[in-house]
């Protein structure tokens, strides 16, 4: 019965089963493991006219622009005989038959006749998933990290096992993980995530769409195409940058369940669309120096100071291609049947591209479709590619599985050129040479207060200095004053005594010797009185500065002591006020402790009180009224005083609550 012509996402509800991925091998094959090399096989060379869409060319910036000649290698894997198979071919051989010691498949006519072909690896039922990576895809990883593009690829009938090959996660059994999840745990063993990049982007070829699988509102993705450089991008695509293995799991887990899929009779869950996922690696180059030379000319200097880091820009493209089928077996109808059309024209041009580049053709069909478009560089341009293509036992499908492998036979002939996407980090520098400029600006800043602070160390210390030079030097002025002052009042004392004793002497000598020399002598004393005179101005013109300087040192005193005289005065104020607020204080306590007496006496009469109402009601109990007056009489001695005192408002208050518990007790 053909199944509906309806189509669903993989994780729809509107699914009436799910699909199950099954297990290829039976046990591991214990030669598994195989050294790939860092540089892939060489065919025989001769010149590409063109990748798929042409040119083949590198980046602008690439290391090597000549190239390595690489070949498509391909590898064929098949699928074990499912339960349906087993009771339908129940009586029938395998239309196969594998010698993988050989590298070679027989694929039969008929029972006598048979055609042999021969790959790069020939993987039987039996081949683990581990094997199968490290025969398949680990080369083209290798080669990745070594900076150049890689594609790995599965093409066969719907049903063969292609996505088990390249998307199983592995989740509930380690070993059954695919080549996608395998890959990513080799690129994250060997890049950096300091120093290194790593994003991804999954999209799906759905009816010559592409779409985004990590953003489903995003369906109509356009190719954009370098003409320069030939290289093919799709710019409007999520790209996410991995952190962990676990966020790639989740990435993939997302984008699988957004992948269309439907029902047929050939695959319980057949992929309708192309999945493509593709794995950006921005990986630095360690222990190579990369100087710029000098502006002279000079290569042998080399400027340290501007040294852009060296990166490796490499991608790595997994492509889960649709099933090819034919309508009349996969009983598609409706919306599936116009999937199906869709998906073989897409398979269809690309196994043009892929006769015309076999075949050396000068023009190569690319635009026929956007599958080639994207494969441009997979394909004779610049990428390492690795095939693999899986197969069927069954005889039923004889001729899908032959026209798989003649895909097969003719992708091996094609051969790439590979180019090492090696360039100058100029943003990688940049940032490095900012950083280093926000250290020099802060050390700059951290120099600069450490002048300022030692500048202003030094200010500080200078005025100490000078303070101390002035007060020294006011001292030193003093000391000198005083002893000038005291060998001035020295010096005028000698002269009085010396002018004294010139006197008496000239007086006896003038006496001795007579009138003769009254002349000579009367012009000596006067010189010597003279001198001596100006000595004296002199010496008082030095006094009168002392005595000047004396006066304002006394005014300076004065304007002290009328200062002095001022504190005093207002601390003689305060000294009264606080007196004053103390006496108050005091007659505030008094009053208080008078009042704390009067209280307790008339607590202690209103307890007598007390006494007596109670001794008072018992008589009246007893018919006794005689003795009521006593209380009464003891009420008018208590109200009296109260009256009296009426100035006090505290006495009048309390002799109110007296009155009213003694009515309270009478009651």
């Amino acid at each position: 019965m053909a199944a509906s012509g309806g189509y669903n996402y993989r994780d729809g509800t509107q699914r009436s089963s799910h699909k199950v991925d099954r297990p290829l091998s039976l046990n591991s094959n214990p030669k598994s493991s195989v050294k790939s090399k860092a540089l892939p096989a060489s065919g025989p060379r001769r010149n590409s006219t063109g990748s798929i869409g042409g040119g083949g060319a590198g980046p602008a910036t690439s290391k090597n622009d000549t190239g390595v000649p690489g070949r498509v290698r391909v590898a064929v894997r098949l699928r074990p005989r499912n339960a349906e198979e087993m009771v339908a071919d129940a009586d029938f051989a395998d239309c196969v038959e594998l010698q993988p010691e050989l590298k070679r498949l027989k694929l039969r006519k008929n029972n006598w006749d048979t055609d042999t072909y021969e790959f790069d690896e020939v993987l039987t039922e039996f081949a683990s998933q581990k094997r199968v990576y490290e025969v398949v895809a680990k080369p083209v990883v290798e080669s990745v990290l070594e900076g150049y593009n890689g594609t790995v690829m599965a093409y066969g009938q719907t049903g063969t096992g292609k996505t088990y090959t390249l998307g199983r996660l592995g989740e509930e059994d380690t070993a059954a993980r695919g080549i996608m999840v395998r890959a990513m745990e080799d690129i994250l063993a060997d890049v950096s995530l300091e120093s290194d990049s790593l994003s991804v982007s999954y999209l799906q070829l759905y009816m010559e769409t592409i779409q985004d699988l990590l953003d489903p509102a995003n369906d109509n993705i356009s190719i954009v195409e370098d003409p320069k450089t030939g290289d093919v991008s799709v710019p409007g695509a999520s790209l996410v940058k991995i952190r962990d293995h676990q966020s790639f799991v989740e990435l993939l887990r997302l984008g699988e369940a957004h992948r269309f899929a439907t029902n047929t009779k050939l695959n319980t869950e057949s992929s309708r669309s192309h999945a493509i996922l593709m794995v950006n690696v921005k990986k630095s180059v360690k222990g190579r120096d990369s100087a710029l030379p000098s502006q002279n000319g000079n290569n042998s200097h080399m400027v340290k100071s501007l040294k852009p880091p060296v990166v490796r820009k490499s991608k790595l493209v997994v492509v889960d291609l649709a099933g090819s089928e034919r309508i009349d077996k996969s009983g598609s109808e409706g919306h599936t049947l116009e999937e199906a059309k869709s998906i073989n024209l897409s398979l269809s041009a690309l196994g043009k591209c892929i006769n015309a580049l076999a075949e050396n053709s000068a023009h190569v069909p690319v635009r026929d479709s956007k599958l080639t478009r994207l494969l441009r560089d997979s394909f004779g341009g610049t990428a390492r590619t690795s095939l693999v293509i899986t197969i069927g036992p069954s005889p039923r499908h004889r001729g899908e599985t032959a026209s798989t492998i003649m895909f097969g036979q003719r992708a091996m002939k094609v051969e790439n050129m590979l180019k090492l996407k090696e360039e100058f980090d100029y943003k990688s520098l940049a940032r490095r040479l900012d950083i280093q400029l926000d250290k020099l600006i802060a050390e700059h800043e951290r120099q600069q207060k450490a002048f300022e602070d030692e500048i202003e160390r030094i200010t500080i210390e200078a005025q100490n200095r000078i303070s101390e030079v002035e007060r020294s030097y006011a001292d030193g002025l003093e000391k000198e004053r005083v002893k000038y002052q005291k060998d001035y009042m020295e010096s005028i004392k000698k002269l009085e005594e010396q002018l004294v004793m010139n006197q008496k002497k000239h007086g006896s000598e003038k006496i001795t010797n007579g009138p003769e020399d009254d002349g000579s002598n009367v012009t000596t004393i006067k010189e010597s009185c003279r001198v001596h005179v100006e000595e004296i101005d002199d010496l008082k013109k030095l006094h009168q500065k002392e005595t000047l300087l004396r006066k304002a040192a006394e005014e300076e005193v004065q304007n002290l002591k009328i200062q002095l005289a001022q504190w005093k005065r207002s601390e003689a104020a305060g000294n009264s006020e606080i007196l004053k607020l103390r006496k108050m204080l005091e007659d505030e306590e008094h009053r208080k402790d008078k009042l704390e007496g009067e209280i307790a006496t008339l607590h202690s009469q209103l307890l007598q009180l007390s006494f007596e109402a109670n001794e008072t009601s018992q008589r009246l109990d007893r018919n006794e009224p005689g003795k009521v007056g006593g209380l009464e009489s003891l009420m008018t001695q208590v109200r009296h005083p109260q009256i009296k005192d009426s100035g006090n408002e505290e006495k009048t208050s309390i002799a109110k609550l007296f009155e009213q518990g003694c009515s309270l007790f009478l009651c």
